[in-house]
């Protein structure tokens, strides 16, 4: 440590930190981790497959079982991911409808 660090007090473990460890350690918590329907961490970019047919509101469509969508997105939500089909765009499904391929 240098002579001129700012130390802040952590109300959740009750000790005084230096701000550089706090703002880490909150930036670590603050990622959210999104598991698909059978516990596989899902990251952005990655290809999924959906587990049953679903019908799509809006598009007059239903997505069939085993329809690959590929370079996913996270929303910042823990279950919903952003992804982009040939037929729909803007579409958002729930991470339990989903397997990583």
């Amino acid at each position: 440590m240098s002579g001129n660090d700012e130390f802040v007090y952590d109300e959740a473990t009750g000790e005084w930190v230096s701000a550089a460890d706090l703002a880490a350690r909150n930036a670590a918590a603050s990622v959210v981790e999104v598991r698909d329907s059978v516990g596989n961490v899902l990251a952005d970019g990655d290809s999924v497959t959906l587990i049953k047919d679903l019908k799509v509101k809006g598009a007059g469509q239903t997505l069939k079982r085993g329809t690959v969508i590929r370079s996913i997105r996270l929303t910042g939500d823990d279950q919903e991911i952003d992804c982009r089909h040939e037929s729909i765009k803007g579409l958002v499904l729930r991470a339990e409808f989903v397997k990583k391929l």
